[in-house]
């Protein structure tokens, strides 16, 4: 059975100890683990929060975004040279906290466009630095997760098949791929055939309701994620990512305007549709 985690994201995009009683609540309400966003520029809060969920006997995994000061597919050497020295400094932060996988948008910077066709080199770009980050992530155990995102926060990779091809290209085994369903739900035609697809890169899954609020109140198919994730023998996380205007500067930097879901709600409902659709998923195999 796949471990269920929570992004303290709906909270908040800079962990600091205001916000430990969150993990331990979290745990009473029965997570398996959290994952923290590296927003965060102080180190001290990474090495403190590992004490914490060590304590809580939790499992923890980070996510992480790049700007375009640090662009893997820049057309400028510098700015893809300060995309391997960034990436490494996220990687560094993830193994103050404890853990070994993170995960998201990392091929490139988060939705920076240049509003033309994707071009071969890009591809080959970013495949040079996730290759230079991986080999820091081999030396720190390490794995990083690739994330496809939805075309209006991304345009390198939105489905599946564009992050696997990334990710053989890479040809790295620290490099690897996870599956969001937030972002699937409007690329890919069917969430089963998708994962299907990915799955011989995937390590690391996302379970994100259609509006970003509670798991099971929209019209994400969680049911035949879950299945098909089970009948694959996936046995890694799946961590519930949601959003909200907790946190104003980052809700305003992905365009978050209004409160989906409340956040315990989330977390707390969240759990408990999940575990419903975990049981017979996994009972089946």
């Amino acid at each position: 059975m796949p471990k269920l985690g929570f992004n303290l994201l709906v909270w908040t995009a800079s962990i600091t100890d205001a916000y430990f009683p969150h993990i331990e609540r979290l745990k009473k309400i029965g997570y398996d683990g959290i994952e923290l966003c590296m927003g965060q520029q102080e180190t001290g809060p990474y090495r403190r929060v590992r004490q914490v969920v060590k304590d809580l006997d939790l499992g923890i995994t980070c996510v992480s975004v790049l700007g375009p000061e640090a662009n893997p597919v820049s057309r400028d050497k510098a700015v893809r040279a300060r995309a391997v020295d960034a990436l490494k400094w996220n990687i560094d932060r993830t193994v103050d906290c404890g853990a070994t996988l993170l995960c998201g948008p990392l091929h490139s910077a988060f939705a920076t466009f240049t509003r033309a066709d994707i071009q071969p080199e890009e591809y080959q770009w970013s495949a040079e630095v996730m290759r230079a980050a991986g080999d820091h992530a081999r030396e720190a155990g390490v794995t990083l997760a690739l994330e496809a995102l939805n075309r209006f926060e991304c345009y390198l990779c939105n489905t599946v098949d564009q992050l696997r091809h990334l990710v053989e290209m890479t040809d790295h085994p620290n490099i690897r791929a996870m599956f969001d369903t937030h972002h699937a739900n409007m690329e890919e035609k069917t969430l089963g055939d998708a994962i299907r697809r990915i799955a011989p890169v995937l390590a690391h899954v996302h379970l994100s309701e259609n509006d970003r609020g509670t798991p099971g109140s929209g019209h994400v198919d969680f049911r035949e994620t879950l299945t098909t994730l089970a009948a694959l023998g996936y046995d890694g996380w799946l961590t519930i990512e949601a959003f909200s205007r907790a946190d104003p500067g980052f809700a305003n930097a992905i365009n978050v305007w209004r409160e989906f879901s409340p956040a315990w709600d989330i977390a707390e409902s969240g759990h408990a549709f999940l575990r419903r659709e975990m049981a017979p998923a996994w009972k089946k195999v």
